[in-house]
């Protein structure tokens, strides 16, 4: 039987997800950035991470933040790994579109069965990374690394393959199927708009123009 709570769960993988762009140098993540991530209260957090503290699973500083200890980390890669895992599942094996599988992994990802994900894994072939580009955990929490940059740091003239990007929004990914932007997509960077960094890219035969925000979303590799 689990000694911790779905919303316990929660709170350490929303920390786990703020690492490292929310982060300080020391690693520590501030209270607000998680109420935010979450969607409540400062003082829901703060009540929280206390909690989560006296169980060792976060250190707690206050007006500081919070930073995940070793037994808080190894939840939060489980809870990662068996949401990712089921997320490959609900896109490929039941054909739901990438838009619409993070609620449902949300649920599934509680589901506490050790066998269970590593039959999902071996039954998916021990996928690396998840229908959004996110890397997977391994049952013993090594994650697979590769080199990206985001779509709005490439120079003109430079191909790129898209392979991750960094939001689930529906509205977004919905917006990029409409566009033909899916992982694995080739693009050419062909110019750059200074005013407000709108790129022109070359997708296939098309020419589009992707804006700022759009572009800073999009997770690439550089071709060689």
């Amino acid at each position: 039987m689990k000694s911790h709570t779905e919303s316990e769960e929660n709170y350490l993988k929303a920390v786990f997800s703020l690492l490292p762009e929310q982060s300080d140098e020391q690693g520590m993540v501030h209270t607000n950035a998680i109420a935010q991530h979450l969607g409540t209260s400062a003082a829901s957090v703060t009540d929280m991470v206390k909690r989560l503290s006296d169980k060792g699973l976060l250190v707690y500083k206050p007006y500081r933040g919070v930073s995940l200890t070793l037994a808080g980390q190894k939840i939060a890669l489980n809870i990662v790994r068996k949401h990712r895992l089921w997320e490959v599942f609900l896109v490929e094996k039941l054909g739901f579109s990438w838009d619409n599988v993070h609620d449902i992994a949300e649920q599934m990802e509680h589901i506490n069965s050790p066998e269970l994900i590593r039959r999902l894994d071996t039954f998916l072939e021990f996928p690396k990374f998840d229908p959004h580009g996110d890397p997977i955990p391994s049952e013993t929490g090594e994650i697979q690394t590769r080199e990206t940059y985001r779509l709005n740091e490439i120079k003109a003239g430079q191909a790129v393959t898209l392979v991750g990007v960094t939001s689930d929004e529906s509205n977004f990914l919905q917006y990029l199927d409409k566009l033909g932007l899916n992982l694995g997509a080739k693009i050419l960077v062909t110019d750059r708009i200074p005013f407000d960094n709108t790129l022109q890219v070359q997708l296939g035969d098309l020419q589009i123009m992707l804006s700022g925000k759009v572009a800073s979303c999009l997770d690439v590799m550089k071709e060689a």
